[in-house]
């Protein structure tokens, strides 16, 4: 499964993986092209290691190669304040 983990300035640890993308067959890997949405994001999951709330992410479908951890944790920060 592809992931990846960021400490934030808390130093909270998140595991961030998209969805479905731990599936490993035909039917994963439709429902992960399926998932994408018309812009081009993808829904990403980010846990975390402590009492913080997991959050969902809209991310452009690259983020795993393209999105920097800095940026990675500020999205992570946006969506656990509601803003």
């Amino acid at each position: 499964m592809k992931q990846r983990e960021i400490t934030d300035e808390s130093n909270t640890a998140w595991t961030c993986v998209q969805a479905y993308a731990g599936l490993d067959s035909k039917t994963a890997e439709q429902a992960t092209k399926l998932a994408e949405a018309q812009d081009g994001t993808v829904t990403v999951v980010c846990t975390p290691s402590g009492g913080a709330q997991t959050v969902r992410l809209e991310l452009d479908k690259d983020w795993l190669e393209e999105l920097s951890d800095e940026e990675l944790t500020t999205a992570i920060t946006s969506a656990g304040s509601g803003s």
